[in-house]
Protein backbone atom coordinates (compact mmCIF):
# COMPACT_ATOMS: atom_id res chain seq x y z
CA UNK A 1 0.00 0.00 0.00
CA UNK A 2 2.87 2.60 0.69
CA UNK A 3 4.49 1.65 -2.49
CA UNK A 4 1.14 2.53 -4.29
CA UNK A 5 0.23 5.70 -2.39
CA UNK A 6 4.14 7.18 -2.94
CA UNK A 7 3.60 6.76 -6.93
CA UNK A 8 -0.11 7.93 -6.94
CA UNK A 9 1.64 10.92 -4.98
CA UNK A 10 4.36 11.21 -7.72
CA UNK A 11 1.72 11.14 -10.50
CA UNK A 12 -0.56 14.05 -8.77
CA UNK A 13 2.79 16.23 -8.35
CA UNK A 14 3.69 15.54 -12.13
CA UNK A 15 -0.44 16.25 -13.08
CA UNK A 16 0.17 19.82 -11.02
CA UNK A 17 3.50 20.33 -12.33
CA UNK A 18 2.50 19.99 -15.97
CA UNK A 19 -0.88 22.22 -15.12
CA UNK A 20 1.33 24.70 -13.82
CA UNK A 21 3.72 24.56 -16.97
CA UNK A 22 0.71 25.10 -18.98
CA UNK A 23 -1.00 28.12 -16.77
CA UNK A 24 2.07 29.89 -16.08
CA UNK A 25 2.70 30.75 -19.71
CA UNK A 26 -0.08 32.76 -19.73
CA UNK A 27 -0.10 35.91 -22.31
CA UNK A 28 2.07 36.30 -25.18
CA UNK A 29 5.55 37.39 -25.77
CA UNK A 30 4.18 41.52 -25.59
CA UNK A 31 3.43 41.23 -21.80
CA UNK A 32 0.29 39.81 -20.09
CA UNK A 33 2.30 37.33 -18.39
CA UNK A 34 1.70 36.10 -14.92
CA UNK A 35 4.32 35.72 -11.82
CA UNK A 36 4.75 33.40 -9.41
CA UNK A 37 3.01 35.45 -7.19
CA UNK A 38 0.05 35.93 -9.67
CA UNK A 39 0.82 39.30 -10.40
CA UNK A 40 1.87 40.80 -14.28
CA UNK A 41 4.95 40.23 -15.73
CA UNK A 42 5.40 43.06 -17.93
CA UNK A 43 4.23 44.69 -20.89
CA UNK A 44 5.96 45.77 -24.40
CA UNK A 45 4.74 48.97 -25.84
CA UNK A 46 6.04 50.70 -29.15
CA UNK A 47 6.33 53.88 -29.26
CA UNK A 48 8.50 56.73 -30.83
CA UNK A 49 12.51 56.75 -30.32
CA UNK A 50 12.88 60.13 -32.44
CA UNK A 51 10.37 62.40 -31.75
CA UNK A 52 10.69 65.26 -29.03
CA UNK A 53 7.67 66.16 -26.94
CA UNK A 54 6.00 62.76 -28.10
CA UNK A 55 8.77 59.84 -27.84
CA UNK A 56 12.14 60.29 -27.10
CA UNK A 57 14.56 58.11 -26.10
CA UNK A 58 17.58 60.30 -24.49
CA UNK A 59 20.99 59.55 -24.03
CA UNK A 60 20.47 58.05 -20.53
CA UNK A 61 18.13 55.44 -21.73
CA UNK A 62 15.43 57.15 -20.59
CA UNK A 63 11.96 57.94 -21.95
CA UNK A 64 10.09 61.05 -22.61
CA UNK A 65 6.94 62.87 -24.33
CA UNK A 66 3.81 63.07 -24.58
CA UNK A 67 2.64 59.41 -26.18
CA UNK A 68 5.07 57.70 -23.35
CA UNK A 69 3.04 59.97 -20.62
CA UNK A 70 -0.34 58.52 -21.79
CA UNK A 71 1.14 54.89 -22.63
CA UNK A 72 2.53 54.83 -18.58
CA UNK A 73 -0.86 55.79 -17.31
CA UNK A 74 -2.94 53.42 -19.53
CA UNK A 75 -0.64 50.97 -18.62
CA UNK A 76 -1.11 51.72 -15.23
CA UNK A 77 -5.02 50.99 -15.47
CA UNK A 78 -4.19 47.65 -16.71
CA UNK A 79 -2.53 46.67 -13.62
CA UNK A 80 1.61 47.54 -14.52
CA UNK A 81 3.96 49.30 -12.98
CA UNK A 82 6.17 52.11 -14.45
CA UNK A 83 9.22 49.35 -14.10
CA UNK A 84 7.29 46.80 -16.04
CA UNK A 85 6.78 48.38 -18.86
CA UNK A 86 8.88 47.84 -21.82
CA UNK A 87 8.96 50.46 -24.59
CA UNK A 88 10.27 49.02 -28.31
CA UNK A 89 11.13 51.05 -30.87
CA UNK A 90 7.57 51.40 -33.37
CA UNK A 91 8.91 53.41 -36.95
CA UNK A 92 6.06 53.95 -38.74
CA UNK A 93 6.52 51.67 -41.45
CA UNK A 94 6.56 48.48 -39.02
CA UNK A 95 3.55 49.30 -36.69
CA UNK A 96 1.12 47.28 -38.14
CA UNK A 97 3.85 43.91 -38.26
CA UNK A 98 4.84 44.86 -34.21
CA UNK A 99 1.49 43.98 -33.52
CA UNK A 100 0.33 41.25 -35.53
CA UNK A 101 3.52 39.33 -34.88
CA UNK A 102 2.75 40.05 -30.86
CA UNK A 103 5.90 41.48 -30.25
CA UNK A 104 3.86 44.39 -28.59
CA UNK A 105 1.11 44.66 -27.03
CA UNK A 106 -0.24 48.57 -27.69
CA UNK A 107 1.59 50.86 -29.99
CA UNK A 108 1.14 54.63 -28.88
CA UNK A 109 3.50 56.23 -31.30
CA UNK A 110 1.65 59.47 -33.20
CA UNK A 111 -0.18 56.28 -34.84
CA UNK A 112 -3.30 58.42 -37.10
CA UNK A 113 -6.52 56.37 -37.17
CA UNK A 114 -7.64 55.39 -40.51
CA UNK A 115 -9.38 53.15 -42.79
CA UNK A 116 -6.52 51.35 -44.30
CA UNK A 117 -4.59 50.45 -40.75
CA UNK A 118 -7.69 49.52 -39.56
CA UNK A 119 -7.87 47.06 -41.91
CA UNK A 120 -4.90 45.25 -40.21
CA UNK A 121 -5.31 46.54 -36.33
CA UNK A 122 -7.65 47.91 -34.21
CA UNK A 123 -7.12 51.19 -32.14
CA UNK A 124 -8.67 52.48 -29.01
CA UNK A 125 -8.86 56.21 -28.73
CA UNK A 126 -8.30 58.97 -30.14
CA UNK A 127 -6.89 60.44 -27.59
CA UNK A 128 -5.28 63.51 -29.68
CA UNK A 129 -5.71 65.53 -32.52
CA UNK A 130 -2.83 66.67 -34.25
CA UNK A 131 -3.22 68.38 -37.96
CA UNK A 132 -0.56 68.20 -40.54
CA UNK A 133 1.76 70.90 -41.15
CA UNK A 134 5.17 72.26 -42.89
CA UNK A 135 8.06 72.89 -40.93
CA UNK A 136 10.51 75.03 -43.15
CA UNK A 137 13.79 77.30 -42.70
CA UNK A 138 13.19 80.33 -40.31
CA UNK A 139 14.56 82.65 -43.41
CA UNK A 140 12.64 81.07 -45.69
CA UNK A 141 9.87 83.01 -47.00
CA UNK A 142 8.73 81.17 -50.68
CA UNK A 143 6.35 78.67 -48.57
CA UNK A 144 3.22 80.03 -47.52
CA UNK A 145 1.48 77.35 -48.47
CA UNK A 146 1.44 73.36 -50.07
CA UNK A 147 1.22 74.66 -53.42
CA UNK A 148 4.18 76.16 -52.82
CA UNK A 149 6.01 72.68 -52.44
CA UNK A 150 5.71 71.89 -55.97
CA UNK A 151 9.09 71.88 -57.98
CA UNK A 152 11.12 71.90 -54.42
CA UNK A 153 12.43 69.16 -52.45
CA UNK A 154 9.85 67.67 -49.68
CA UNK A 155 10.78 65.48 -47.05
CA UNK A 156 9.01 62.93 -44.60
CA UNK A 157 9.46 59.25 -43.13
CA UNK A 158 8.57 56.14 -45.01
CA UNK A 159 5.15 54.76 -43.93
CA UNK A 160 3.82 58.07 -43.26
CA UNK A 161 0.67 59.46 -44.33
CA UNK A 162 1.51 62.86 -44.56
CA UNK A 163 3.96 62.58 -47.59
CA UNK A 164 1.11 60.99 -49.61
CA UNK A 165 -1.11 63.25 -48.56
CA UNK A 166 0.84 66.33 -50.11
CA UNK A 167 1.98 64.26 -53.28
CA UNK A 168 -1.09 63.44 -53.97
CA UNK A 169 -3.38 66.18 -53.21
CA UNK A 170 -1.61 69.06 -52.98
CA UNK A 171 1.46 69.48 -54.78
CA UNK A 172 2.17 66.29 -56.83
CA UNK A 173 4.90 68.52 -58.61
CA UNK A 174 6.56 68.07 -55.65
CA UNK A 175 10.01 66.37 -55.21
CA UNK A 176 9.06 63.66 -52.24
CA UNK A 177 12.25 62.28 -49.87
CA UNK A 178 11.43 59.34 -47.25
CA UNK A 179 13.71 59.00 -44.75
CA UNK A 180 13.48 56.28 -42.38
CA UNK A 181 13.57 59.32 -39.35
CA UNK A 182 13.06 62.98 -38.68
CA UNK A 183 16.30 63.77 -37.76
CA UNK A 184 17.61 63.06 -41.19
CA UNK A 185 15.13 65.53 -42.62
CA UNK A 186 15.84 67.83 -40.40
CA UNK A 187 19.99 67.60 -41.57
CA UNK A 188 18.85 68.00 -44.82
CA UNK A 189 16.71 70.89 -44.35
CA UNK A 190 19.25 72.84 -42.13
CA UNK A 191 21.79 72.30 -45.09
CA UNK A 192 19.80 73.52 -47.88
CA UNK A 193 18.81 69.91 -49.87
CA UNK A 194 15.51 70.00 -49.06
CA UNK A 195 13.18 73.02 -48.25
CA UNK A 196 10.38 71.47 -45.66
CA UNK A 197 9.72 68.76 -43.88
CA UNK A 198 5.72 67.80 -43.22
CA UNK A 199 4.26 65.85 -40.62
CA UNK A 200 2.39 66.38 -37.84
CA UNK A 201 2.10 70.08 -36.48
CA UNK A 202 2.97 68.69 -32.79
CA UNK A 203 5.75 66.32 -34.19
CA UNK A 204 6.96 69.43 -36.18
CA UNK A 205 6.93 71.38 -32.84
CA UNK A 206 8.55 69.19 -30.60
CA UNK A 207 11.42 69.59 -33.16
CA UNK A 208 11.45 73.02 -32.99
CA UNK A 209 11.59 73.43 -29.53
CA UNK A 210 14.97 71.27 -29.07
CA UNK A 211 17.45 73.94 -27.79
CA UNK A 212 20.08 73.00 -30.68
CA UNK A 213 17.02 74.14 -33.00
CA UNK A 214 15.95 77.03 -31.72
CA UNK A 215 15.87 79.70 -34.00
CA UNK A 216 16.51 77.17 -37.44
CA UNK A 217 13.25 76.51 -38.30
CA UNK A 218 9.60 77.53 -37.96
CA UNK A 219 6.26 76.12 -38.79
CA UNK A 220 4.47 77.68 -41.59
CA UNK A 221 1.05 76.98 -39.84
CA UNK A 222 -1.09 75.26 -42.16
CA UNK A 223 -3.85 72.63 -41.28
CA UNK A 224 -3.48 70.27 -44.39
CA UNK A 225 -5.45 67.38 -42.35
CA UNK A 226 -6.74 65.72 -39.19
CA UNK A 227 -4.65 63.33 -37.61
CA UNK A 228 -6.45 61.61 -34.92
CA UNK A 229 -4.09 59.62 -32.84
CA UNK A 230 -5.12 56.29 -31.49
CA UNK A 231 -3.38 53.77 -29.37
CA UNK A 232 -2.62 50.44 -31.67
CA UNK A 233 -4.03 46.94 -31.00
CA UNK A 234 -4.07 43.59 -32.43
CA UNK A 235 -6.88 42.89 -34.57
CA UNK A 236 -9.98 41.28 -32.55
CA UNK A 237 -8.63 42.57 -28.99
CA UNK A 238 -12.00 43.90 -28.00
CA UNK A 239 -11.96 43.38 -24.50
CA UNK A 240 -8.17 44.78 -24.65
CA UNK A 241 -9.52 47.84 -26.57
CA UNK A 242 -12.48 48.31 -24.04
CA UNK A 243 -10.06 49.11 -21.28
CA UNK A 244 -7.60 51.12 -23.12
CA UNK A 245 -10.53 53.08 -23.88
CA UNK A 246 -11.79 53.39 -20.47
CA UNK A 247 -8.16 54.50 -19.47
CA UNK A 248 -7.60 57.45 -21.87
CA UNK A 249 -11.70 58.26 -20.73
CA UNK A 250 -10.42 58.50 -16.94
CA UNK A 251 -6.64 60.54 -18.04
CA UNK A 252 -9.00 63.31 -19.57
CA UNK A 253 -11.67 62.93 -16.54
CA UNK A 254 -8.94 63.39 -13.70
CA UNK A 255 -6.67 66.27 -15.57
CA UNK A 256 -3.83 63.84 -16.18
CA UNK A 257 -4.25 64.61 -19.85
CA UNK A 258 -3.89 68.04 -20.45
CA UNK A 259 -1.25 68.41 -17.77
CA UNK A 260 0.81 65.77 -20.03
CA UNK A 261 0.17 68.18 -22.78
CA UNK A 262 0.45 71.36 -21.05
CA UNK A 263 4.65 69.90 -19.80
CA UNK A 264 5.59 67.88 -22.76
CA UNK A 265 4.61 70.34 -25.72
CA UNK A 266 3.51 73.84 -24.03
CA UNK A 267 7.30 74.52 -24.42
CA UNK A 268 6.90 74.62 -27.81
CA UNK A 269 4.33 77.48 -27.55
CA UNK A 270 1.97 74.54 -29.14
CA UNK A 271 -1.76 74.98 -28.87
CA UNK A 272 -3.09 71.31 -28.75
CA UNK A 273 -7.00 70.97 -29.31
CA UNK A 274 -9.29 69.92 -26.80
CA UNK A 275 -9.21 65.80 -26.14
CA UNK A 276 -11.11 64.64 -28.54
CA UNK A 277 -13.69 62.19 -28.28
CA UNK A 278 -13.47 58.42 -28.41
CA UNK A 279 -14.86 56.77 -31.11
CA UNK A 280 -12.77 53.70 -31.78
CA UNK A 281 -14.80 50.57 -30.10
CA UNK A 282 -18.12 52.21 -30.03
Amino acid sequence: MKVFKAGAAAAVAVVLSLTATACGGGGDKAGGGSTAGGGKDKIVIGIKFDQPGLGLKTPDGKFTGFDVDVATYVAKELGYQPDQIEFKQAVSAERENLLANGDVKLVVATYTINDKRKAKVDFAGPYFLAHQDLLVRADDTSITKAEDLNKKNLCSVTGSTSAQNVKTKLAPDANLLEQGGYSECLTGLENKSLDALTTDNSILAGFAAQEKNKGKFKLVGLKLSDEPYGIGLKKGDKDLQTKVNAALKKMVEDGSWQKAVDANLGPAGYKAEPAPQITEGS
